[in-house]
């Protein structure tokens, strides 16, 4: 299909059935009022968009029980993967539009071949400010002296338990201790470094403890995610148990001096400080959905899908644009496009998802 025909196809079928049709000219006029303005990427809500997560593939070689079933998810093929040469395409193209922060994720990036040769020609592009990586560990410890020589700015580590028997059964996998050699060498190589832990009703409430006392003598933000029902399955009965509050009041029964502490702009965790501690504790309302007032990001999945929420069905296919031959002022008319029809929050784009259907896509598929 050519791209005047995609287009009419998108703009025809998707924006006339969209249920957030604020009228573009609406955000043209407001574009108008400076040329920097006018260049940078805005959503229907005023919010600027300055942060691109990209999922480099959707292959993980572990079966973590929130992420995805047991026996796995049916894989990409090749072929429909975004391409690296497309890839460094969008964000050279995106990065003049405001786009300064740029997460590379997955499922696991460093099981894609030529990763971190991609990561060298990305880390060289002009106006990116930060470069970061979400990862679960796993292959990523002899890697670390590249990484550090190409500039990452900063590793979030994916890390549910201390324990290497729970690890196990929340991962399926027996890579504990690779995942802990990672750790330590991102430390000692001076990456900034996040954990990630999802936390999981009767699974790693455990944990919550250990896991914050390695922030007292590390440099680590130590950061508690809400469960989310992308696990390939669907929400499960107790999810939501553990939602912010009860895993505050949890910490705080443990640490009594425990303190706020302000937040970044567009942090998606609520930050907090232990007295005597070298790193910080965050937790994320990802299930209560308390950051999209301040959301910045876009997601894009492995196959080029433009997701403008994380709760939403994906918006249309950046990457089937691109082969139909849209050049870059093409490609970005139809991301401002998009991004006028965006959702207010999680649960306006969760209740818009495309058929109705619920969300149970694998977080592996859409970037993690």
């Amino acid at each position: 299909m050519g791209f005047q025909n995609w287009k009419r196809l998108f703009l025809g079928i998707f924006f006339q059935n969209s249920p957030n049709k604020t009228p573009l000219k609406g955000i043209c006029a407001g574009c108008e009022r400076g040329r920097k303005r006018e260049s940078m990427l805005y959503d229907n809500h005023g919010r600027q968009i300055s942060y691109v997560r990209l999922a480099v593939t959707d292959r993980c070689n572990l079966r973590c029980f929130y992420c995805m079933p047991e026996e796995g998810i049916k894989y990409v093929a090749r072929e429909e993967l975004l391409s690296y040469e497309e890839m460094e395409r969008l964000i050279r193209m995106m990065v003049p539009m405001g786009i300064d922060k740029v997460r590379i994720t997955g499922g696991e990036p460093f099981l894609r071949k030529g990763m971190v040769e991609f990561l060298e020609k990305i880390a060289t592009i002009e106006g990116l400010k930060k470069l970061n990586i979400t990862t679960n560990g796993t292959l990523t410890a002899s890697l670390v002296p590249r990484l550090k020589e190409i500039g990452i700015h900063s590793v979030n580590l994916s890390l549910d338990s201390l324990d290497p028997s729970r690890f196990l059964a929340i991962t399926r996998r027996d890579s504990f201790q690779s995942v802990m050699d990672t750790l330590e060498a991102l430390l000692s190589h001076g990456i900034p470094t996040k954990i990630n832990t999802v936390v999981m009703n009767g699974r790693n409430i455990e944990d919550l403890v250990p896991l914050t006392e390695l922030a007292s003598n590390r440099p680590i933000d130590v950061r508690f995610i809400e469960e989310m029902p992308f696990n390939g399955e669907g929400a499960h009965e107790d999810q939501g148990v553990w939602n912010h509050t009860h895993i505050l009041a949890h910490l705080r029964a443990h640490f009594p001096d425990i303190e706020k502490i302000p937040d970044p702009p567009h942090s998606t965790s609520m930050n907090y400080h232990i007295p005597g501690f070298n790193g910080t504790v965050g937790i994320i309302a990802a299930y209560s959905r308390l950051f999209c007032g301040s959301c910045n990001r876009i997601r894009l999945t492995p196959q080029g899908i433009l997701k403008t929420c994380l709760y939403d069905s994906g918006v249309f296919n950046i990457r089937d644009l691109m082969r139909a031959g849209a050049d870059d002022r093409q490609v970005a008319q139809a991301l401002r496009e998009a991004l006028g029809h965006r959702a207010k929050d999680g649960f306006e784009a969760e209740q818009d998802r495309r058929f109705g259907r619920p969300v149970s896509e694998s977080m592996a598929t859409i970037g993690g």
